[in-house]
């Protein structure tokens, strides 16, 4: 059974930094593209940055030069350094197995949430 459990979220104050994480569990992490979406109240799911297996990182325009996915592949574990956070940032995040190869950006399994609130 696949499992994704994000964490690290909380109530921060705008400008300020957070770093998300989120363990895996139940297939090969080390071979799968792992990403970080997220959905503010009353919008849609926006995608945000994700991470190749053989650690490269992909940016969408929200997250360059704010946001900075890493992994840990003996620990099976992503992260995301998120740095000037604003009130817009504020949202449910949660990290995705993303389906490779596909346009618009798929996945095939999303854990269930960390909330990130930025408000001073």
């Amino acid at each position: 059974e696949v499992q994704l459990v994000e964490s690290g979220g909380g109530l921060v104050q705008p400008g300020g930094s957070r770093r998300l994480s989120c363990v895996a569990s139940g297939f090969t992490f080390s071979d799968a593209i792992m990403s970080w979406v997220r959905q503010a109240p009353g919008k849609g799911l926006e995608w945000l940055t994700g991470i190749y297996s053989d650690g490269d990182p992909y940016f969408e325009d929200s997250a360059r030069g704010r946001f900075i996915p890493s992994r840990d592949n003996a620990k099976n574990t992503l992260y995301l350094h998120m740095d000037s956070l604003k009130p817009e940032d504020t949202a449910l995040y949660y990290c995705v197995v993303e389906r490779g190869g596909v346009w618009p950006r798929q996945y095939y399994y999303r854990g269930q949430g960390t909330q990130v609130t930025v408000s001073s």
